[in-house]
């Protein structure tokens, strides 16, 4: 099938197939799926511009109805959504910007320098996500047998299920006192600067316009290690946050004609059905289990980018 506005042939079974497996992991793993469908347009010739527009207007879709599903699953905290919203859309504007700055020097260096930075990001999230993960892991196993030799009750080790070895570190920034505080009753936070959020969402929304997708595979690991909100909250309100800032940076990116909306439209027919199956499965799985679930997606996602690359299929 001819897709005119980014002048590709892609088999539509190809996208659906592509849309449906990314709506699972997304619903799955509170990310708009970027490492993966991102890499995925990238190896079939898509440009690197139009791969980052055309991402962001797919996963528009698939995180309405992932959001939805776990809405009901009271996974979403919707005043922390609302904040990270702000800083995520300036974050995706500036971004944007850098990719129309790389447009300038022509297709090849936008291709190179965005697929190069692709794959750093996403093999050191990975590397880093699967060293806390055992870490966690391996603290919670230890603590079950001292639980078992002091009489601890069950109660009390599952609600330690969802912990992190970083937690000391989102104790820290709670601790910050920069005004305004707020308490995030649906996170279970107490007590956090507004800033500290704006900087994290800000952070993941700068990936988000340079990189494509709702850059989840940043800002649901932060939620989580820097924010200190429980994994499955943080996949549902990352969720939630995706819509709109999403639908935002699909605006601005189309303003700069970098959005094939043919092709974004063909992928979410399979995504909206994988999104609601992977949002229900979180309910069987605790945070850290999660977390380590997540590690081979982003080296997927590097290894199909590394290909484009070396193959030079992107740049026919």
């Amino acid at each position: 099938m001819d897709f005119l506005i980014s002048h590709t042939h892609i088999s539509p079974f190809y996208l659906v197939i592509t849309g449906f497996i990314i709506g699972i992991l997304g619903g799955f793993f509170g990310v708009g799926g970027s490492f993966l469908a991102g890499p995925a347009l990238f190896a079939v010739g898509v440009p690197m511009n139009m791969v980052v527009g055309t991402d962001l207007a797919h996963i528009v879709g698939k995180s309405i109805v992932a959001t939805k599903k776990h809405r009901a699953l009271g996974n979403v905290d919707l005043k922390l959504g609302f904040i990270m919203v702000i800083g995520t859309i300036a974050g995706v504007e500036v971004g944007a910007q850098a990719i129309e700055q790389l447009k300038q020097f022509g297709r090849a260096s936008v291709d190179k320098v965005v697929g190069i930075t692709f794959v750093v990001v996403l093999i050191s999230i990975s590397l880093f996500v699967a060293w806390e993960s055992w870490q966690t892991i391996k603290m919670q196993r230890q603590r079950k047998l001292d639980a078992e030799k002091s009489g601890v009750g069950f109660k009390e080790l599952k609600a330690k299920q969802d912990e992190s070895a970083f937690d000391h570190i989102a104790r820290r920034i709670h601790k910050i006192n920069i005004p305004p505080m707020i308490k995030l009753r649906a996170s279970g936070v107490q007590r956090i600067s507004v800033w500290a959020i704006l900087l994290v969402a800000f952070i993941g929304g700068i990936f988000s316009g340079f990189l494509g997708g709702g850059a989840g595979y940043i800002r649901m690991p932060a939620m989580v290690y820097l924010l200190g909100v429980p994994t499955h909250v943080a996949v549902g309100t990352d969720l939630f946050e995706v819509v709109i800032s999403a639908s935002y940076g699909t605006l601005t990116h189309a303003i700069k004609g970098n959005v094939d909306i043919m092709i974004a439209l063909v992928m979410h027919t399979g995504a909206a059905i994988g999104a609601q199956i992977g949002a229900t499965a979180t309910e069987y799985f605790h945070g850290p289990r999660i977390r380590l679930a997540f590690v081979p997606l982003p080296l997927i996602g590097a290894a199909i980018v590394i290909y484009g690359l070396l193959s030079g299929e992107n740049l026919k």
